[in-house]
């Protein structure tokens, strides 16, 4: 099969299309031809070698965590899915590999794709409606009524979470650019502010919770605008020791990441407020119900730009400029949507 291949760690490095065997599918996978692929900031984070330290890839390897396709076979112990099931995901990390004709996935990471939208929107949703799922829902725990500051609203991430945290009654802040402006409030916010004018710090107050997808800098100015007991979730870094403890890293990398988060934490407790990384992972039952969301329309897909198969290394050039409104999408196999 044809495949978009990280032939070495390296900063801003070319991916190149190869031919490469198809996986393996084991006795819980499902394989899937693939319609559709994301694009993530997270492919580029992970081609530049940022995430190695802890979550380690032997190149030469296929990149892609988002896809969209139809299930052509199943391995003997799956009992969710069928050959000809449209289904969408989130591989699992190790497992990845979506920038290719077809990719075999864990039937535990897999959910059927809603049936209202198209290949090339299905397959904008499992990376950051999971991120978005599992800070708001998860490890928040948002109530109606508390009120939630989620940055760069036009982005990825936070086209999907306004939405997502309006939906659970929540009140909603975020920041974007003069020109997304009407987008967010769009998608429910209900408290806009321009970063190119404004500076968040000044506007915002008493916040319940901050999902942060940001650098340092701004993660400091967000941990002032919490209330007390206020939490913090960041998906851009620094990692913490709960993080570390999870994927069982050996003393010296947990030493590492303990040094790393020590500023931030320090800051939070200082503050009375409460620091807390997430890196999101594969998760079907999840994405299950983020499908019944989309299909009665509580939620809508934000995609940008749609580019063919072989534009892959374009569509993660467009990705790293950070000037994407919600996701960017690879359509690999032409289909008619919907």
């Amino acid at each position: 099969m044809k495949a978009f291949v990280v032939e070495k760690y390296e900063k801003n490095g070319a991916l190149r299309l190869t031919k490469v065997p198809e996986p393996e599918v084991r006795d819980d996978d499902v394989m899937v031809r693939v319609h559709a692929t994301g694009v993530n900031l997270l492919d580029s984070k992970v081609r530049n070698g940022e995430f190695k330290l802890f979550l380690p890839y032997r190149p030469p390897f296929v990149l892609g965590h988002d896809v969209a396709g139809i299930v052509t076979r199943v391995g003997p112990k799956v009992r969710r899915f069928k050959a000809g099931d449209e289904v969408y995901a989130r591989p699992r990390d190790h497992r990845v590999g979506t920038f290719a004709e077809f990719i075999a996935m864990n039937e535990a990471d897999v959910a059927l794709k809603p049936k209202n939208i198209s290949m090339e929107e299905a397959a904008s949703i499992p990376l950051v409606g999971l991120t978005a799922w599992q800070a708001l829902v998860e490890v928040a725990k948002l109530k109606p009524g508390q009120k939630v500051f989620i940055q760069a609203g036009s982005g990825g991430v936070g086209t999907f979470a306004i939405q997502l945290a309006k939906h659970l009654g929540a009140t909603v802040a975020t920041t974007t650019s003069t020109k997304n402006v009407e987008l967010v409030k769009s998608l429910g916010a209900d408290v806009v502010i321009d970063y190119k004018t404004q500076d968040f710090e000044k506007v915002l107050s008493g916040y319940d919770l901050v999902l942060h997808s940001q650098d340092a800098k701004t993660l400091e100015k967000s941990l002032r605008v919490l209330k007390s007991g206020g939490l913090l979730i960041s998906v851009s870094g620094p990692p913490d020791p709960e993080f570390a403890k999870e994927l069982g890293l050996n003393p010296f990398l947990k030493l590492v990441i303990r040094l790393l988060s020590r500023g931030a934490r320090k800051q939070a407790k200082s503050l009375g407020v409460r620091f807390s990384f997430l890196f999101m992972r594969a998760q079907g039952q999840q994405l299950g119900e983020i499908t019944s969301l989309i299909e009665s329309r509580v939620i809508r897909p934000v995609v940008d730009k749609v580019f063919p198969f072989e534009k892959t290394g374009d569509a993660l050039a467009y990705v790293e400029t950070g000037r994407a409104k919600g996701k960017v999408v690879i359509a690999v196999k032409q289909q008619v949507s919907k």
